[in-house]
């Protein structure tokens, strides 16, 4: 015989019973381990510790619930429990309801302290300044690729990458009404307006296209003006009071930006290995015939792969450039190493960025 809706409740109800003591016994469980590493002097925060027990709840999850949804709950379960140890402070670009604050609460859970930024210069300051003790920057999308402003001031920054997570990222025309009608600017930031000048260019032709320093921004500034719109995400739109007037405008459905979270390593050292690893790097080499390929030579010897290579230009005026390097494993595995020791050999400039668990 079938359960009646009532009885179905009454079970939902008894089995999240238990799992508010369930969550209150792992409270408790976190707040031993919070004494141990006090006294230890050892950090609150472990990424590779929390990905390690995602990857093995996920891994033994029987369903019905699916792998993202187990991460997601479980983050934010650690994310608690981290806060009663103390709350992690989070820069990112601001204000409410940007991009770099949805990643900054994908990665950390949302029991965090804000700090929001004015531009990634300033992520980058409050950061290396202890206002906060992580920052959360867009290094890479999917549709613009690189982006430059991050890459630039890791290069002589002290601070280096301890994760990275990267989202879905989707752009939505925001306003006080729900209508293309009358807008006369469109503003967002840069990178924004290049993933939707597709749209743009079909349906706003004549609009002019506004730069600000972050999609939020410029939703705020929506709100103030009606015969002006933004491109943000729908939580921007919640947060400041605006209609979406198109959905989804970038003009890669798939469109994903990845985020590199930073601090520095007084605040947390490289991360051990958690099996899911990645290192980056920023190198250069002598300007010389066949320079750039024998960068590759120790990788493969070492049967290293590499993930990502971009090229910025050095500013030096002599057609000099740094290549940003990802290469897949951890410097605890013999051939990544190895790899790394040839690589520098080679290297005029070679600097770690970072050595961290791969993001989902």
């Amino acid at each position: 015989m079938a359960k009646t809706l009532a009885q179905l409740r009454i079970q939902i109800d008894s089995a999240d019973r238990e799992l508010l003591a369930l969550l209150n016994r792992r409270a408790g469980l976190a707040n031993e381990v919070g004494a141990i590493k006090r006294a230890e002097g050892s950090p609150v925060f472990r990424p590779e510790r929390e990905a390690e027990v995602i990857h093995g709840l996920q891994s033994a999850n029987p369903g019905p619930l699916k792998p993202a949804s187990v991460a997601s709950i479980w983050r934010e379960i650690m994310s608690a429990c981290r806060a009663l140890e103390a709350p992690q402070r989070v820069a990112y670009l601001g204000p409410s309801g940007t991009f770099s604050e949805e990643a900054a609460l994908r990665f950390f859970g949302t029991s965090i302290e804000h700090v929001p930024c004015v531009n990634f210069d300033e992520v980058f300051r409050a950061t290396a300044a202890g206002t906060a003790e992580y920052g959360v920057v867009p290094v890479e999308n999917s549709t613009e690729g690189v982006v430059a402003r991050s890459l630039d001031l890791f290069l002589n920054s002290p601070l280096h990458i301890v994760g990275e997570t990267s989202l879905l990222v989707r752009h939505n025309l925001l306003r006080q009404s729900n209508s293309l009608e009358r807008i006369e600017v469109v503003l967002a930031h840069p990178q924004a307006l290049a993933q939707c000048q597709g749209w743009l260019n079909t349906h706003l032709p004549e609009v002019e296209r506004r730069a600000v320093s972050s999609n939020a921004e410029g939703a705020r500034l929506a709100s103030l003006h009606p015969a002006w719109a933004a491109i943000a995400s729908e939580r921007a739109g919640s947060e400041f009071g605006l209609h979406i007037a198109a959905h989804a405008i970038q003009d890669d459905a798939f469109n994903r930006t990845r985020f590199a979270v930073i601090c520095l390593p007084q605040t947390l050292q490289a991360p051990q290995a958690s099996g899911q690893d990645c290192v980056s790097l920023i190198v250069s080499v002598p300007n010389r015939p066949g320079a750039v390929h024998d960068l590759l030579v120790p990788l493969k010897t070492h049967g290293v792969s590499m993930t990502r290579f971009e090229s910025r230009p050095a500013r030096s005026g002599q057609w000099e450039y740094f290549f940003y390097v990802d290469i897949q494993g951890h410097p605890s595995q013999a051939n990544v190493a190895a790899a790394l020791k040839d690589l520098q050999g080679l290297c005029a400039f070679y600097k770690v960025l970072g050595t961290y668990p791969v993001g989902d």
